[in-house]
């Protein structure tokens, strides 16, 4: 696979078509989330995580927690632009005994390391894996991948004050900020900001960038890298519905699959940009 930045981006529209595909057949899940994620992940899991199907149960290797489980289509498409699932076996996603769960479930998919979907979790996991890396002694990072939504919620910030207190500078978490959640602009339910300030009083390293453009994630991944006692904490500034015309930013489009026609067109406009 080409992990050049171009041959990236033109990869994650692909994805976008993947996703799309599989929320269309399946008949339910989240476009919202999974559009605004896939650039991230794209980057992430090819040039970072560097996941392939021969290290998926390599006890060394990089660990992705994909806190905001409902974006897990993003994954899922990943997953098999890298071949470590078929990609045929993407229009299975929520069919029974299907291993492609609305949600990630390790259970079914060692690939997606933990399971998730009740939302504020997934931190506090990463930061287990975390520590266990420390305790033994070994080099793999642990990221982290939340929602803004989530990031509302109390265990989330139970986690963001010990992680620093625990000097877990192999801890790397991105924020998908695509300022929407099911029950309208997150903001006004509860509002996060100033977020990048209160994280670094927490001791955090932060960084905030555009979560689209690929020079920039692909920065900001890189920029944490480096140890020096503090965990990592990249806010991403994402469109909700990102490369959708229709579906970018209302909140509507959280957690409801396009119908035929709204498929057709949403394909239409992605397959274009392609050309």
């Amino acid at each position: 696979m080409d992990l050049t930045l171009p041959a990236l981006q033109r990869s994650a529209q692909e994805m976008r078509i993947d996703i799309v595909k599989m929320l269309h057949a399946a008949g339910s899940g989240h476009p919202g989330g999974s559009l605004s994620l896939i650039d991230i992940l794209t980057v992430l899991m090819t040039r970072y995580v560097k996941r392939t199907p021969e290290n998926v149960e390599d006890p060394d290797r990089h660990r992705m927690v994909l806190s905001k489980g409902h974006g897990v289509p993003a994954l899922y498409a990943v997953l098999a632009k890298l071949g470590v699932i078929p990609h045929e076996e993407l229009l299975t996603l929520r069919h029974v005994d299907s291993r492609l769960q609305g949600h990630p479930h390790n259970g079914s998919l060692f690939a997606a390391e933990a399971s998730t979907g009740s939302l504020g979790q997934g931190l506090s996991i990463a930061q287990g894996m975390a520590m266990t890396a420390k305790l033994d002694s070994k080099e793999y990072k642990v990221y982290c991948v939340m929602g803004d939504g989530e990031t509302q919620e109390g265990q989330v910030w139970e986690a963001l004050l010990s992680a620093p207190m625990y000097k877990l500078d192999n801890l790397i978490v991105v924020l998908d900020y695509n300022k929407g959640q099911i029950d309208g602009p997150t903001n006004d339910i509860v509002n996060l900001e100033p977020l990048a300030d209160k994280l670094r009083a927490f001791n955090w390293d932060v960084q905030e960038i555009d979560g689209h453009d690929f020079e920039a994630i692909d920065g900001a991944l890189a920029n944490a890298q480096g140890y020096g006692g503090r965990p990592h904490f990249i806010i991403a500034h994402t469109v909700k519905g990102k490369g959708v015309s229709f579906m970018e930013h209302p909140t509507e489009w959280h957690g409801k699959a396009p119908n035929d026609e709204q498929a057709a067109a949403a394909l239409k406009e992605l397959e274009a940009t392609l050309n």
